[in-house]
């Protein structure tokens, strides 16, 4: 029997190897997404590994390539300008190192697997400037060694390596909390390495089914089952579909599992009562038809995925605008209606949606960046887990592009105030990144689950306030949240406090804040800012 297993890895192995990755991740990328150490509504870890492995497979499933080296090159690309958030960066830089490892090699075998998954941790290290233990780069560095380990045996087959690799990474999952103090607070493992994990399984349990067929001599040409469930539709999935189901007794599984057969990158969340779901599907309406059944609609939002990229390029272009005589154009990536319009109304050129729950890809960037008529491009990020997907850009383009890492709408709005059109854009860069350094940003929104972080314990619907991206306070309701973080803050260093009110927050909501604000600190003037911003009703800015 073992002689029927695979004895090297090549294109069309390795292809079918990461169709099985991608379908055993969709099938638990919302577990990663619970992960999120901080209980907020928005963690998005696994949908953003999912759809940087989905654009791998987009780039791939169209090549009948038969050298191994020529379908990880594919996978490399594809998932470097699919690439979402800083798991989803790193996943593509472990594809970068696999994929330079066996460059110029038609197949690989058992140790030279071993040594391309080792490589591929390594090029995922030397990516991140101040790498963290308790990572998704320590489960990739342990599969590595795992698997390194493996192939030395004599008997070591091209399943028995990838085994080794998938336990290696298993094993350093349940380690991480004992690595990150912060992961131990909230009692979860690292979500990008459990991702990891789910991605080398999808693949071994491929491999594995591969040697089966081969055991029993079926030759059948038939598409295995993981690449059944993820053929894609010509143009990919047109239409990104969310929408909340508020009812009673609603089954998530039963509703996650006729939802996934109409689309791809589903995400079902929520509670008996109040459903969210995300889907990219071909055929927007059975969808809706089917969630209707289940009970009344909200917040329904349809989006053609297939103009999202000329909708970046005519915002790019805008109206007929003369080019600015310095040279230097603005982009920015914003998310909520009324932020949008902030942001377009301070003279930024091109406007890339995403942010928080979904966070914009490389090429999303890539494409904005590229249509404007300028060869300098500042880039403001505007949350953390973007900053890693824009800084790969600088590498895709021959313009000239300044990162300005701006965590935050707030920082964001103060970077574009900064920016004058007769200084150069390294001299707008200077100059955004540190009036973007002086603001405090304040994110109000609600627990999605009972944690404890930062020394804080916190239960599931309490209110919470982060502090520049760290959980500080929760409460009952949001003027008490907000009224601790601005005491912590020290409001006599400050003047002014922006309010941008999201779309879940009412008219008594924030009458209630502004009032509340206004009353404990009448040093602070207050302004309010319709941002339209999903999961955080309020986002202050504290300058």
């Amino acid at each position: 029997m073992a002689s029927n297993r695979p004895v090297g890895v090549d294109g069309p192995l390795f292809k079918q190897a990461l169709l099985g990755s991608l379908s055993w991740l969709a099938a638990n990328h919302e577990e990663a997404n619970r992960l999120n150490v901080f209980p907020v509504p928005d963690g998005d870890t696994g949908t953003n590994m999912l759809l940087t492995l989905q654009s791998a497979v987009e780039d791939i499933k169209d090549s009948n390539a038969a050298e191994v080296s020529k379908i990880a090159k594919l996978a490399s690309h594809g998932s470097l300008m699919g690439a979402r958030g800083n798991s989803g960066v790193i996943l593509s830089q472990i594809f970068r190192g696999f994929a330079r490892a066996v460059e110029g090699k038609s197949s690989l075998t058992p140790r030279e697997l071993a040594a391309a998954f080792e490589e591929a941790a390594n090029a995922a290290y030397r990516a991140v400037n101040k790498p963290t233990e308790g990572t998704i780069l320590t489960v990739a560095r342990e599969a590595g060694r795992a698997a390194t380990a493996a192939a030395a045996s004599p008997d070591a087959t091209v399943p028995s390596v990838i085994a080794a690799a998938a336990t290696g990474a298993r094993d350093a999952v349940l380690k991480t909390p004992s690595q990150l103090q912060i992961l131990r607070e909230a009692g979860v493992v690292d979500a990008g390495g459990f991702g990891l994990q789910v991605i080398l399984e999808g693949m071994l349990k491929t491999v594995e089914e591969s040697a089966f067929l081969a055991s029993t001599t079926q030759t059948s040409t038939k598409p295995q089952p993981s690449q059944v469930a993820f053929e894609l539709p010509e143009g990919g999935w047109g239409y990104c579909t969310e929408f909340l189901i508020e009812g009673n007794g609603l089954d998530l599984d039963v509703i996650r599992n006729q939802i996934e057969s109409l689309g791809n990158s589903v995400l079902v969340v929520g509670e008996p009562e109040l459903v969210k779901v995300h889907v990219h599907t071909d055929d927007p309406t059975r969808v809706i038809t089917l969630a209707g059944g289940y009970g009344k609609l909200l917040k329904l939002n349809v989006g053609d995925m297939s103009t999202q990229h000329k909708r970046i390029i005519e915002g790019g272009r805008g109206a007929a605008k003369p080019p600015r005589p310095n040279g230097a154009g603005v982009v920015a990536v914003v998310a909520g209606n009324g932020l949008v319009e902030i942001f377009r109304g301070l003279g930024v050129d091109a406007i890339v949606e995403g942010g928080q729950s979904m966070n914009p890809s490389t090429q999303d960037m890539l494409i904005a960046i590229e249509a404007l008529p300028y060869q300098e491009v500042i880039l403001l990020p505007n949350n953390r887990n973007v900053v890693l997907a824009a800084k790969q850009v600088t590498g895709l383009t021959q313009k000239k592009v300044y990162i300005v890492e701006t965590h935050s709408v707030p920082q964001g709005v103060a970077a574009v105030v900064a920016f004058r059109p007769d200084r150069t854009g390294a001299e707008n860069a200077a100059t955004m990144k540190g009036e973007a350094e002086r603001v405090q940003t304040i994110e109000v929104t609600h627990a999605v689950r009972d944690t404890r972080s930062n020394g804080l314990k916190v239960k599931k619907g309490d209110v919470i306030g982060l502090i520049n991206d760290k959980l500080e306070f929760a409460g009952g309701d949001y003027a008490d949240v907000v009224n601790k973080a601005l005491g912590k803050l020290g409001p006599d260093s400050y003047e002014l406090v922006t309010v941008y009110r999201g779309e879940g927050a009412s008219d008594d909501e924030l009458a209630s804040l502004q009032s509340s604000i206004q009353s404990s600190f009448p040093g602070l003037e207050v302004e309010v800012q319709q941002g339209g911003q999903q999961h955080y009703p309020f986002i202050l800015s504290v300058e």
